[in-house]
């Protein structure tokens, strides 16, 4: 089976790579063709375009930054059009629900298959095969593709037959990682006023309350922020604009997230859209207490 994979980003670049360790026939292409030369080096084949590299491949896998990139190829570029009938398209990218809902009605005419397969997991998990994938389509589909999702994953939840609800479950998933990191820098910024170590604080709140490696980790994060950040507050922006948009489509409302959305775009105003999102959500929590902030 030919496999195509567009999009060697940070994540995507991680995954492509398991995917050549384990011999399957990868065709991989990235906009900028030099992130692309290292997987070059592991024997997956280059294209030059995204429509070549789908041509000849049976399962597509697209791990694109928005829903600008993925539009912006599979349209404006003329990769869906380049499928081959009865190949199956995997988006792993966070999209919008409406954008996914839109794949469905693509593919559908074109007679390829569609599966949402977003996934939950840091750039490093990702290169280490343990993401957690949040994944649907037909059955049939999730049947033939599963051994190779299992390749780059730690676990899998079949969310439903419709593509879109795994997009819908990521955007929701998000939103709880935002709610987290928000709720830590308030609790940190807190600690640090009485003179408590935030470290602390942290391993004091997990063992007693959560227990929750995710929280370890994501206070981690926070408290001693990476040199490059795995996801950035403009993405986790994106991500609550996304979740906003979809609940507005249920009339369901987001009281929470649409004070998170306000936070991560004040940030972003003040020039601190590409710091890392738990650990530039931090930063302006404790600029905010101390009265820096606009």
């Amino acid at each position: 089976m030919r496999i195509a994979f567009l999009g060697l980003g940070q994540m995507g670049s991680g995954i492509a790579r398991l995917l050549v360790a384990k011999g399957y026939d990868t065709v991989v292409w990235n906009r900028t063709a030099t992130a692309a030369a290292p997987l070059q080096q592991e024997a997956a084949q280059v294209a030059a375009t995204a429509a070549e590299a789908v041509r000849d491949a049976k399962l597509i896998f697209t791990m694109l930054n928005d829903d600008a990139a993925v539009e912006g190829v599979l349209f404006e570029q003329g990769a869906l059009a380049a499928i081959p009938k009865d190949a199956t398209h995997v988006s792993l990218s966070t999209i919008s629900v409406d954008l996914a809902q839109r794949l469905e009605r693509e593919h559908a005419a074109h007679g390829q298959g569609y599966v949402g397969s977003p996934v939950f997991g840091r750039p490093n998990i990702a290169a280490e095969g343990k993401l957690w994938l949040a994944v649907a389509g037909p059955d049939t589909l999730l049947q033939e593709i599963t051994p190779i999702l299992e390749c780059f994953s730690r676990g899998i939840t079949v969310v439903g037959e419709k593509p879109s609800v795994a997009h819908a479950l990521k955007l929701g998933g998000n939103f709880l990682i935002t709610a987290m990191i928000a709720s830590l820098s308030e609790s940190f910024t807190f600690a640090e006023a009485h003179g408590i170590d935030p470290q602390v604080f942290l391993e004091t709140v997990n063992s007693a309350l959560f227990q929750s490696a995710f929280y370890a980790n994501y206070g981690k994060v926070m408290l001693d922020p990476p040199e490059k950040p795995g996801a950035t507050m403009k993405l986790g922006a994106k991500d609550m604009t996304l979740y906003r948009e979809a609940a507005k489509e249920t009339a369901t409302r987001t009281p929470l997230g649409d004070i998170f959305q306000q936070n991560l775009n004040a940030a972003i105003r003040r020039g601190n859209g590409d710091k890392d999102w738990a650990a530039g959500y931090l930063d302006a929590v404790r600029a905010e207490a101390k009265g820096l902030q606009e």
